[in-house]
């Protein structure tokens, strides 16, 4: 994967820059494609509104912009971006970021477009509603560059720049033998990684203490997670997780899964749940009680196969919603505008594809006028009308396969997230609702293959809908007899009476298909000292520990016992202290739960 993220990035600059043709009213229809004879097929939907999975979060639905783009900034862009709902784009373009240097505007061996400057692309931001994210120069830069760019943005300008990230593909700088990011440090481990994040943390926060700092892993499963390289003592993740500790605010990972076909394609949002347990179980190893306050931020996403094709729509919505669901505080697609250097062909769903990683068109030869939205714009922007930041994932599960079913709960309703992956066939399907009652009529937010926009139209129930072959639908339903999803995180289970010297209260702070994390916090009841103490409690639905801080942890069966650990045992009268884990399985809160000292 690492050697085609190099081509991609670099590939293509001189299509980008001579691509200055029309703006938004010039946009013409994307090639439509006749969908096969369709038969029906029938499905079942179940929405239980009373399970929360989190909320979507405020600068969750991203996209990368990158410097050499000379129509990232054109005039439709930001109405695009607004429409779409995007409320996070990062800059300055994937491994750009370590060889940019913003206060020249320069980068060294790129190519940097006229009016792509870190004003003018706040300027883009802030027009169409989103935060910024921006990548720190880690391979040709200083933590002093850094810490400048953040008094800039934030002292200087005013603008509230909250994410910056250290470095891009840090790991990609040829100290497992493949480079294609640049990074002129001497030492290239992981080990001086980390230690120099340390360094532009301490720089950057020491001029804004507010900003959030991501610190960069390898993606669980890919190159070269797992590798151990020359002189060192442990793969990367766990290497820079050990020093860093809990010293970032959020880590980061990119997603480019690859395929072999398109409905080999539509499988791979599979990866998500396990990947994040992966990476929460790291953050539980190294980074203490601040484990669960870490989030992740997964900054480059693409399904990587068959770029412009409406398989890649359908797929963008179902994952971008799957992160979501999981906890995961931010997705970047890649990218707006990437260009191109291939003749188009067909894809698998008989869809154009240009080959180009970019959601809008930039105008290369064989490519729709510059701007024109492909097909995996309209997956995202159909993710922006499944809900606002702060609205809150339920839980929605679909009888097949071939339908991916998401729930989101608002101020007005809840809106039902359908993905129908039968390229051939419509798909009848039945909705039932757990914790809310819908009303009569329903609206109808709807893209399918082919089309060049998204329409809205009324349905007259919310508890029946037929979908289209190769379709993403929000059926947006409005109704009463709601009751408030169990937030994540949930309710503490009851303190143990008074009489053993101690209380715990048991809550669950995130959660995600098959798999929980949890923190305990424990309480000196008494009026004297006490220098230990025991927690315990049974599992009812076969959770599994699979890993704890801040307290020795064992499990026998259904039974479940904590002890305190060297140095949190002893707590003053009325004084608590906390420790947590991850569990596999659900994350419903075991009663009864027990306290003991000594």
């Amino acid at each position: 994967m690492h050697g085609s993220l190099t081509r991609r990035r670099r590939a293509g600059l001189a299509l980008l820059t001579s691509a200055a043709l029309a703006a938004a009213s010039a946009l013409v229809a994307a090639t439509a494609v006749t969908a096969p004879a369709s038969a029906a097929t029938s499905a079942t939907v179940t929405v239980n509104t009373g399970t929360s999975l989190g909320t979507i979060p405020a600068a969750g639905h991203g996209v990368n912009v990158a410097v050499y783009d000379g129509n990232m900034n054109s005039s439709p862009v930001s109405g695009l971006l607004r429409d779409a709902g995007f409320t996070a784009v990062r800059y300055p373009g994937g491994s750009y970021g370590d060889i940019y240097h913003w206060k020249t505007h320069t980068t060294e061996g790129g190519y940097v477009a006229p009016g792509t400057d870190f004003d003018t692309y706040v300027s883009t931001v802030r027009s169409a509603g989103a935060q910024p994210v921006v990548i720190a120069n880690y391979g040709t830069g200083t933590a002093q560059e850094a810490a400048d760019w953040v008094r800039y943005a934030n002292v200087t300008k005013g603008y509230g720049v909250k994410y910056w990230e250290i470095g891009n593909e840090v790991y990609g700088n040829g100290h497992y033998g493949s480079g294609w990011e640049q990074d002129n440090h001497a030492d290239k481990s992981p080990k001086a990684y980390a230690n120099n994040v340390l360094q532009y943390i301490s720089a950057m926060k020491a001029v804004d203490s507010s900003i959030k700092v991501g610190v960069v892993l390898t993606t669980p499963g890919g190159w070269p997670d797992g590798v151990v390289g020359s002189g060192d003592s442990a793969d990367w993740n766990n290497t820079v997780m050990s020093i860093v500790q809990d010293k970032a605010d959020f880590v980061i990972i990119h997603w480019y899964p690859g395929a072999t076909s398109a409905a080999d394609s539509l499988t791979k949002v599979s990866q998500i749940a396990p990947m994040v347990s992966t990476v929460r179980s790291l953050l539980a190893k190294y980074a203490g009680s601040r484990a669960s306050s870490i989030g992740i931020a997964v900054t480059e996403a693409n399904l990587n196969y068959q770029l412009n094709s409406a398989t890649t729509a359908l797929g963008a919505a179902d994952s971008y919603l799957t992160w979501f669901e999981n906890g995961v505080m931010n997705v970047d697609w890649w990218s707006l505008h990437n260009g191109t250097s291939s003749s188009p062909k067909t894809n698998d769903d008989g869809t154009p594809d240009y080959n180009d990683f970019g959601i809008l068109s930039s105008g290369s030869s064989g490519e729709p006028p510059v701007n024109t939205p492909l097909p995996p714009y309209y997956g995202l922007a159909m993710v922006g009308r499944a809900g606002s930041p702060g609205d809150t994932l339920v839980k929605a599960s679909s009888s097949s396969s071939l339908l991916a079913a998401h729930a989101v709960k608002t101020s007005g309703g809840v809106n039902v997230v359908l993905v129908n992956k039968d390229l051939n066939n419509s798909t009848t399907v039945s909705l039932s609702y757990s914790g809310f009652s819908p009303g009569g009529a329903a609206t109808v937010v709807q893209w399918r293959k082919g089309a060049t926009s998204i329409s809205t139209s009324s349905a007259s129930s919310a508890t029946s809908i037929t979908l289209p072959p190769y379709s993403i639908t929000v059926l947006k339903a409005s109704g009463g007899g709601t009751v408030s999803p169990s937030p994540s995180p949930s309710p503490s289970a009851s303190p143990t009476p008074g009489g053993s010297g101690c209380s715990a209260t048991y809550k669950v702070t995130n959660s995600w298909p098959g798999g929980f994390q949890a923190d305990v916090t424990v309480t000196n009841t008494r009026t004297t000292a006490i220098s230990g103490w025991t927690v315990g409690w049974s599992y009812r639905n076969g959770q599994t520990i699979s890993s704890s801080w801040n307290a020795a942890v064992s499990q026998s069966g259904a039974a479940v016992t904590t002890k305190n650990v060297s140095y949190n045992g002893s707590l003053a009268a009325g004084a608590s202290t906390s420790f947590g884990f991850t569990g596999n399985g659900t994350g419903d809160v075991p009663a009864p739960i027990s306290c003991t000292t000594g």
